[in-house]
């Protein structure tokens, strides 16, 4: 049965805590920058190498919400958390006021050992929201199967598991084929997965960033992507003109298809964000028809 749906795309930017205070004051200047696109949220990283949650990840979310007036989301990650320390965040946020959490099992390294609080990001939605059922959560999720899955049947069940839990939305890791988006926002609604899936896209602006992605990302490059890198490798401002405009093209698109949301992984650049935002922002103003095959 076919469901037609009348829904705006949201908007939203996604920030990390800088390593030093210098960065840390350029991380300010940047949100301020920012604060007129007026995204949908922000959310803000965290790592489990950081010693103080409180003092990196919920220090910058609080001053997004207080400061800009912005709705923030809390990174937090199962992997390294006892139930006494997520117990302590959440009073913490709750006092705050913030209320959305994007909860992950995070990265592992082998030199930290993990708590056994939490062994996956499903263990830690399900805490929160017996915690307390006013927090919104949010969820990772991979387009092209998350690298420690077996299959892509195995990731789509696991990632059922957290949507039952109560995850309220989804997030995808950074991508740039959109077909293989298309591909897994479908095997999600086939498996019963309703809620929103918000796209996970990264402008790619310099050669290091480049390098890194070519290097790291579980992610397939397009040949059009790849050539873009080839082409413009040893000119920054071209390199920097085509990764946004790569990025934008697979905004217009995205948001044409009815996709849920966009977030733009910033990179703490205002400039991106503002960048995106001029091009596109006329199609997030817009309502948008997103027809969806449902499985009785």
């Amino acid at each position: 049965m076919k469901r037609l749906e009348n829904k705006k795309a949201s908007l939203s930017f996604e920030v990390f805590p800088p390593s030093s205070k210098a960065t840390m004051a350029g991380l300010y200047t940047s949100l301020s920058q920012m604060e007129d696109l007026r995204p949908d949220f922000i959310s803000v990283t965290c790592s489990n190498k950081q010693l103080s949650l409180k003092e990196s990840t919920v220090k910058i979310a609080t001053h997004i919400q207080k400061k800009h007036q912005v709705p923030s989301i809390v990174h937090l990650s199962a992997a390294y958390s006892s139930k006494a320390e997520v117990n302590q965040i959440l009073g913490d946020l709750h006092q705050k006021g913030i209320q959305s959490i994007l909860a992950l099992r995070g990265d592992l390294y082998p030199e930290i050992p993990r708590s056994t609080d939490f062994r996956y990001a499903g263990d830690l939605i399900a805490y929160i929201k017996e915690w307390d059922q006013s927090f919104s959560i949010s969820a990772a999720c991979y387009p092209e199967r998350h690298p420690e899955s077996s299959n892509t049947l195995e990731d789509i069940q696991h990632l059922r598991e957290k949507v039952n839990a109560g995850a309220d939305q989804l997030i995808t890791q950074l991508f740039f084929d959109n077909e293989l988006f298309y591909q897994f926002q479908e095997k999600c609604w086939l498996a019963g997965i309703e809620v929103p899936i918000l796209a996970g896209i990264m402008p790619v602006v310099n050669k290091r960033q480049a390098e890194r992605i070519v290097r790291t990302a579980s992610v397939q490059l397009p040949q059009k992507f790849l050539a873009i890198l080839e082409k413009y490798a040893d000119n920054p401002v071209a390199l920097r003109d085509a990764g946004l405009a790569y990025a934008i093209d697979q905004i217009v698109d995205l948001v044409t298809q009815g996709v849920s949301g966009i977030h733009l992984y910033t990179m703490n650049q205002a400039g991106i964000a503002r960048s995106i935002y001029t091009a596109t922002h006329s199609l997030f103003e817009s309502t948008t028809n997103q027809e969806k095959v449902s499985i009785l």
